[in-house]
């Protein structure tokens, strides 16, 4: 089955959503299960940016894939192989981008307690605010529970100009 609950905050920041996204998942008082993993969401969650985690997971600078105009697909595609990931030719950064994380990532999050997977680079997150302090990044998570994923919120982009900016260079 499948249940989704969208909601907003207006005037808050994107960490207000994940003390309510927390909140949820404590209100059954129960340990999550999948498969062989076990999940308390009452224990304080893990919080790891999306760059520690490749890094952490799958030994890739994510970050340094991310210096210039565009994410650099070739220095992405050389690091996930390296890594031991798949990648097509005519695979672009974000298909390798997408790979990497469900290969090995995400298989490591939410393993015991909730894990917040945040800052996501802002090439992968269209509509979310960048994070102040480096514009590579943006105010984009994901909530893991036995290393799937629950929940996806961000600070909403308001900005106009620069929505029109990011929807064009993307139809590019």
């Amino acid at each position: 089955e499948f249940t989704m609950l969208e909601w907003y905050r207006v005037g808050q920041g994107y960490e207000v959503l994940m003390e309510d996204t927390l909140a949820f998942l404590r209100l059954p008082g129960a340990p999550l299960r999948y498969r062989d993993a076990v999940c308390d969401p009452s224990l304080p969650p893990e919080r790891i940016s999306v760059a520690e985690a490749f890094r952490t997971h799958a030994g890739i600078d994510l970050l340094a894939t991310l210096n210039g105009p565009t994410p650099d697909r070739d220095a992405l595609a050389a690091q996930a192989v390296a890594a031991g990931v798949k990648v097509a030719n005519d695979d672009v950064w974000s298909d390798i981008f997408s790979r990497v994380l469900s290969e090995k990532v995400e298989p490591h999050l939410g393993l015991g307690r909730v894990t917040i997977l945040d800052r996501y680079p802002a090439a992968e997150a269209a509509l979310a605010r960048t994070c102040k302090g480096d514009p590579r990044e943006a105010e984009r998570f994901e909530v893991y529970a036995c290393g799937v994923e629950l929940a996806n919120g961000f600070g909403e982009l308001t900005n106009p100009v620069e929505q029109r900016r990011r929807f064009e260079a993307e139809m590019n």
